[in-house]
C-alpha cells in the first residue's frame, strides 16, 4: 500500500519572488496658454481687420495722389508733418505747442461741458419721463432746439458772456444735452410697470428709485445718449475753436489753413478722429460698469 505523505499545512512555502513596483514618472502640466490664446484671438478679432483695411486705404490713398493730384499723399503727410506724430508734446512757446497739449485743452472744455451736459440732461429727461402730459409739452420745443447747429449757438453765447471760454463751453452744453434728455426720457418711459409697483410695495423715495430702480432700468438709453452727446460735443468744440481762436485743436486747423499747411491739417484730423472713437469707448465702458455689463 503505497502511502503518499501529505505536506503539513504548517509547513513554510516558497518565498514569492519580490514585486519591483513600476513608478511611472508624474507629467507636470504644460504652463497654461488660456491668457495667451484669449489675447491672440483678441487681436485677431478686433486689431488686425482694421490695420489691414487701414493699410489698404492708404495704399490706394497713395496711388491715386500721383500725377500731379492737388491732396498730398500719405508720403508727403508723414515727410512734412510727420513731427506733429512724433512730437505732440512739445512746447516752443505760447501759440508754438504740440498737437498733444491741444486736444488737452479741447478736452477741458469738452469736460465742463459735457459733464454739465450730462447732468442737467439726465436730470431733465428722469423728471420728463415721469409724466406724460409733460412730455408732450416739451417735445416739440426740443426736435426744434436740437435741430439748431451748434455754431448757431455763438453769436448768443459770445454776446452773452461776452468771452470766448465760456461761450465755446456754452456751445458744447447746448450741442450735447438734447440726445442726453431725450434718450434719457425714452427710457424712463420704457421702465415697466412691475419695476414702479415693486417701488411702490418697498416705499422707495425719490432718490432710492432713481438710483435702485430708474438707473438700472434706464441705463442703455441714457449712455446711448451719453455717446451721442460726447460725440456732438466734440465736433462743437472743434467748430467753435475755429473762430474764437486760442490753442484747441480746432483753432490750429484754421490757422494751418491760412499758412497753407495742408498736411498739418491732415495729422490734426487724425488726432481729431482717435480723440472721438477714444471717448465713445470710454463713455460705453462706463455704461458697461454702472449697468454691469448688460450695455453691450
Amino acid at each position: 500500500m503505497n502511502v503518499t505523505a501529505l505536506k503539513s499545512k504548517t509547513e513554510p512555502q516558497a518565498a514569492s519572488k519580490p514585486v519591483i513596483a513600476e513608478i511611472t514618472p508624474i507629467k507636470t502640466k504644460k504652463p497654461d496658454n488660456q491668457f495667451f490664446s484669449r489675447v491672440k484671438s483678441i487681436v485677431l478679432a478686433n486689431i488686425v481687420p482694421p490695420v489691414i483695411v487701414v493699410a489698404s486705404l492708404l495704399a490706394l490713398w497713395q496711388l491715386l495722389s500721383g500725377g500731379g493730384a492737388s491732396l498730398p499723399s500719405p508720403l508727403e503727410i508723414w515727410q512734412q508733418s510727420g513731427d506733429l506724430i512724433l512730437e505732440p508734446f512739445y512746447v516752443a512757446g505760447t501759440q508754438d505747442i504740440g498737437l498733444g497739449w491741444r486736444v488737452l485743452t479741447s478736452l477741458e472744455r469738452v469736460a465742463v461741458g459735457f459733464g454739465l451736459a450730462a447732468f442737467v440732461g439726465v436730470a431733465i429727461g428722469a423728471v420728463i419721463g415721469q409724466s406724460q402730459w409733460l412730455m408732450r409739452g416739451v417735445d416739440p420745443l426740443f426736435q426744434i432746439l436740437r435741430t439748431v447747429p451748434p455754431l448757431a449757438w455763438l453769436p448768443i453765447s459770445l454776446a452773452a458772456f461776452m468771452d470766448s471760454r465760456p461761450s465755446a463751453i456754452f456751445v458744447i452744453f447746448i450741442t450735447a444735452i438734447w440726445p442726453i434728455i431725450i434718450n434719457t426720457t425714452a427710457g424712463v418711459r420704457a421702465i415697466p410697470q412691475d419695476y414702479r409697483n415693486i417701488a411702490a410695495v418697498l416705499r422707495l423715495n425719490q432718490l432710492e428709485f432713481f438710483t435702485k430702480i430708474m438707473v438700472p432700468s434706464a441705463a442703455p438709453y441714457i449712455f446711448s445718449g451719453l455717446r451721442i452727446g460726447v460725440g456732438l460735443a466734440w465736433l462743437a468744440i472743434v467748430a467753435a475753436e475755429m473762430l474764437t481762436g486760442g490753442v484747441g485743436i480746432g483753432f490750429f486747423i484754421w490757422d494751418a489753413w491760412n499758412s497753407s499747411k495742408l498736411t498739418d491739417i491732415f495729422v490734426a484730423l487724425l488726432y481729431i478722429g482717435v480723440t472721438g472713437f477714444v471717448l465713445d469707448r470710454l463713455v460705453a465702458f462706463i455704461g458697461r460698469v454702472v449697468s454691469r455689463g448688460t450695455i453691450s
